[in-house]
Order: C-alpha cells, then structure tokens, then sequence
C-alpha cells in the first residue's frame, strides 16, 4: 500500500525544571547541526554549529510539573520532505547516509526565559511522524528517535564583573571571597582542606566517635522555581586536585557511608580503602542545610585505616540510581557562607 503522511512532531523527554517564572510560557526550538556531531569527548565548553532557522519550535507552561514529554510543532515542508526521503530516498538506507543527510539537532531555549530543562536522549525524545496507508484509517507512527544518539550540553558561560571572573583552569583551587558555592553544568566545585582534622584527631585518646557530621548552610536562599542539587559526594582528592582511584581496580575513592565497611581487600588480600557506598551530603529544604554522615569515615582514619584526604564536592553520586548525572545536565546550584561549612563532632572517653 502506499504510504499517506499525515502530520509530524518532535517530542523530548524532560526530567528536570529550574527556573523561575514556572507559571509562564518557556519556549524551545530545534535547529538541524551544520557540522557532524563526532565520536569524541565534548565538553559543555564546545560547540557546533546549526541552522538559524528551526525546523520546530513551541512553547510549554511547566508550573508544577518537573517530569514530562514535550511535544513541538514541526515546520510541515520539512515534515513532508523528510517522509519523501524515507519513502525513497537513499538517505535511509545505512546509518552514514543518514548522518550525512542529518547531522543531528541543537535544542535551544528562548532567550529571557531563564530557565534550564534536563532533556534525555531515547525513544521519548526525537521525530514522530504520523501517516496511514491508503484506503486505510488506521494511524501509523514512524520515529526516528535519539536512543542511540551521542549528545552534549553547549554552554556560553560570561563571569565577567563576578566574584568568578577569576576561575578560568580545570582542577584548579580559588578563592573568591567569603562566599562559595558550586554550579551545576559550569564544573564549579567546592574543595575542602581537611587538614585541620589532623590536629583535632591527634587531641583525642581513648573515646569513641558517637556522631559526626559535615554540615553546610544554611545556604543563600535561593530564586523561586529553582532548586540546589537534592545531594552531593564527598570524592578524595590529591595534591593536584585530582581523584583519587584505587591502584588495584582505579575505582574512584570517595568518603563511605556510615555503618558500611571503609576497607576492603584486594585480590592478594591486601588491605585497601572501600569505594562502592558513598556517603551524601542531604539537602534540608526546611533548614537550608545539607548534611553527610562522617562518623565512620572520621573513625576509619582515626583508628589509622585510611588516610586523611581533601575533598571535593560533587552535585550527584556515581551510584544513585536516577536518570543521568544531574550535575552535568542542570543549572542547579548553591551559595554559602564558609563559616557555614563546618564539621561537629560528638564523642564520648572510653577510659
């Protein structure tokens, strides 16, 4: 039967909202790429270039909802054209005469709406084109999804005339003041020097860690609509500021959770320091504060089981079971006095 198009839509799967002025309409568009999006690293720094003129745009009045599937209008030539060549062009008939008849998409919000989305790329998130076969009522679907799809944020950071403006090297420490924070999508993080616990550590004999906390805040409120990053992981870090990985499996090391082992052992049995339970920082909404447990961390390298460590801090954990790493997708972040950034201690003398 011969095929009848119909209508086409694109469609993308939201997973998170952070803006303000929720109540009002935020409107995105799709641009087809210039250039071939490679099978390379990218970086939220890099960019590539697309067409001025979209080939769909819409709007959405999120309110309340921070979960849901965007459906936009699709320029209709383009939707035809685009079925023509399904039909029988030769565009679809391997993967690389696809790429280079379709590079690929920007999606790019409104300017002035000031606000971010979390987009995944899967079967909820691409074309839909809707047709039915001739003298046939019966509607049918054709998707050519972003399941399979390499992607990347493009972010266009100016910090100029900020208490930022300085931070412009990787894996780098600043100090900008009194007030610090971390920023989601931008790769800013907080690196805490721990090394006052030496001293505290070295003050104590015979007692017993009955609580210990990391406690940041209360952070600087925040605008209406928009939200800091729900948790973060405390990762250990070098001299240089790099992660620390384990020499025998180069697992990333980062402070443990409470009541989970802090050492493990490797394949010759020897003793290493454990990696698969982060310990993460909580966020309070009610008391603006995040909190993370340390008791066991603190006492492991009391006890002389691990080594002391910088950390620092990342807005998710490699090991939550939740759609992607929320830091590299969002704008989410926080600001925070440093004498709000402490560390209490409660323990009791054993003899």
């Amino acid at each position: 039967m011969d095929a009848v198009f119909d209508s086409v839509a694109f469609k993308f799967k939201v997973v998170s909202v952070n803006g303000s002025n929720l109540d009002k309409p935020k409107t995105y568009s799709v641009h087809k790429l210039t250039e071939a999006l490679l099978d390379t690293a990218y970086y939220n720094n890099d960019k590539l270039q697309f067409e001025s003129s979209p080939i769909a745009s819409g709007s959405i009045v999120f309110g309340e909802v921070k979960d849901t599937l965007v459906s936009i209008k699709v320029n209709p030539s383009f939707g035809s054209d685009l079925f023509g060549k399904i039909q029988s062009g030769i565009e679809f008939t391997d993967l690389f005469s696809f790429r280079r008849f379709f590079p690929g998409i920007a999606i790019k919000s409104k300017d002035g709406d000031n606000t971010s989305v979390g987009i995944t790329a899967g079967l909820n998130t691409g074309f839909f084109l809707y047709y039915h076969n001739l003298g046939d009522t019966v509607a049918k679907t054709y998707l050519i999804s972003t399941a399979s799809s390499r992607s990347f944020n493009g972010v266009t950071s100016d910090r100029t005339g900020t208490p930022t403006q300085s931070v412009i090297n990787t894996k780098r420490d600043y100090d900008v003041g009194t007030l610090v924070g971390m920023k989601a999508n931008l790769g800013m993080v907080i690196k805490l020097d721990t090394s006052p616990l030496d001293a505290f550590l070295d003050s104590l004999q015979g007692i017993t860690f009955n609580q210990a906390e990391l406690i940041i805040g209360g952070i600087e409120t925040v605008p209406v609509g928009q939200t800091p990053m729900p948790w973060f992981t405390a990762y250990l870090i070098d001299n240089n500021n790099e992660i620390i990985s384990r020499s025998s499996d180069k697992q990333p090391l980062t402070v443990q959770s409470d009541g989970q082992p802090q050492v493990d052992f490797d394949s010759n049995g020897k003793e290493q320091p454990a990696f698969s339970a982060p310990a993460l920082g909580v966020y309070n909404a009610d008391k603006k504060q995040y909190v993370m447990p340390i008791s066991s961390h603190l006492n492991a390298i009391y006890r002389g089981k691990i080594q002391r460590k910088d950390w620092r801090l990342y807005g998710d954990s490699p090991f939550q079971d939740s759609p992607g790493d929320d830091f590299k997708r969002s704008f989410r972040q926080f600001v925070v006095d440093k004498n709000n950034i402490k560390i209490k201690v409660i323990y009791s003398k054993t003899r």
